[in-house]
């Protein structure tokens, strides 16, 4: 299952994601996502657990938790939404 942490420290390591969450169960991935331009952290990452129930135990062992002195927000990754051409066109149209 995968799971979405947000309000990350900007400084954090996926290594120090992964440690985190691999108290709950065993971890298949853990990433920090960056910015294409600067490399830097955007304060969120996902981190994809081996099983529902070790996704669920880390969703609610973290889930408002401090974190590396931030208070993290962490559930269930929900798939991106397709962006139509229509949303696309949207901001070219002129009123």
């Amino acid at each position: 299952m995968n799971i979405y942490v947000g309000n990350l420290p900007f400084g954090i390591s996926e290594d120090d994601l992964r440690q985190a969450f691999e108290t709950y169960g065993q971890v298949t991935s853990a990433t920090v996502i960056k910015d294409k331009l600067s490399g830097k952290s955007k304060g969120f990452g996902f981190v994809e657990m081996s099983t529902p129930a070790d996704a669920e135990n880390a969703i609610n062992g973290l889930n408002g938790k401090e974190f590396k002195g931030r208070t993290i927000t962490v559930n269930e990754a929900k798939p991106r939404e397709e962006k139509t051409d229509r949303d696309r066109n949207f901001k070219r149209r002129s009123y």
